[in-house]
């Protein structure tokens, strides 16, 4: 191994554990969020709302993120458990899956249905 391959192992090697001390979820793995009522995922909450919405035209109202996962990828993948109230105003849980890239403004409604 090059000492230029090696140094970079190393660094990477070192941020991985820097960011698992410092409770920062690792790349791949899903971790619970561990504040949903953050602005921001309450925002993407109601943008997948919106999205889905758009696409089914159904009628449902955001309420409010109510918990979720999150995985790092390249970006963000977002499992998010929402409230939602239909027409009728009958409140109901709905699954959300959002795909999140900050740097491209990317952001993408992979699935909505109801939580079972």
């Amino acid at each position: 191994m090059s000492a230029r391959a090696l140094l970079l192992t190393t660094a990477t090697l070192l941020l991985l554990v820097a960011a698992a001390r410092a409770g920062q979820p690792l790349a791949g793995g899903w971790s619970p969020i561990r504040n949903v009522s953050d602005p921001h995922i309450q925002e993407l909450g109601g943008w997948a709302v919106t999205e889905h919405v758009r696409r089914a035209n159904d009628g449902l109202r955001f309420g409010e993120v109510t918990g979720g996962e999150e995985q790092v990828v390249s970006g963000m993948n977002y499992k998010l458990v929402l409230d939602a109230t239909d027409a009728d105003g009958k409140v109901a849980a709905y699954g959300a899956f959002v795909y999140e890239q900050s740097w491209t403004n990317t952001r993408e409604l992979v699935s909505f249905a109801p939580a079972s």
